[in-house]
């Protein structure tokens, strides 16, 4: 990543797209992992004066393999996980799951420079947004929203009549972020949708 500190900001995002191109043409992305690493630190340090430590590049690559990594209360689990969200991001869609809307709306906000540097779009999802502004969201290659927001987004797509009318578009590739508490505390409680009844037995 020191290289590349000569680099101007056009050239960085020419090099991320070169990366794109060649996952699009197959490459896998475990050997664009250290490219895409390299410049993802690099833009960190640019846009938010943070340069990820080796912990965090570690925790990165343990994500993007699947796999669960505990980091304490400010040791930077955000942004190391900007390292796998820009390397998938090569790909397809990535999800970045919070425990709530507050965290969301926060870390997205935080790393947006990052990614606009690498010349990828953020969205975000909040509990009040319609579906038009759901779809933007998704539409972006790196979407912030909390767990609940996620799952009740897919319930109500698998309740559309048409697929035109659906607000996510895929699930490539999802980060979650206090894993226990939603994949284990969370986990229990049944998302449930609602609404006003409405008489369509003459549709039947």
């Amino acid at each position: 990543a020191i290289e590349l500190r000569a680099h101007s900001d056009e050239a960085l995002r020419s090099h991320f797209d070169e990366l794109r191109r060649r996952a699009a043409d197959g490459a896998a992305l475990a050997a664009l992992m250290v490219p895409a690493f390299a410049l993802a630190c690099e833009a960190a340090r640019r846009t938010l004066q943070q340069f990820p430590f080796t912990e965090q590049i570690i925790c990165g690559q343990l994500l993007h393999e699947g796999r669960i990594a505990e980091m304490k209360t400010g040791e930077g689990k955000t942004l190391a996980a900007t390292l796998p969200a820009c390397l998938n991001a090569l790909a397809g869609t990535v999800h970045i799951v919070t425990a709530n809307d507050y965290l969301a709306a926060r870390d997205a906000a935080w790393m947006t420079p990052l990614y606009r540097l690498l010349g990828l779009s953020v969205g975000h999802l909040a509990a009040d947004r319609d579906d038009a502004t759901r779809r933007r969201a998704y539409a972006c290659d790196i979407t912030y929203g909390a767990a609940a927001e996620f799952g009740l987004d897919y319930l109500r797509d698998n309740t559309k009549y048409a697929e035109a009318d659906q607000v996510q578009r895929g699930h490539g590739f999802a980060i979650v972020d206090e894993a226990d508490a939603i994949l284990i505390d969370d986990a229990g409680t049944p998302l449930v949708l609602y609404g006003d009844t409405t008489d369509l037995s003459g549709f039947y």
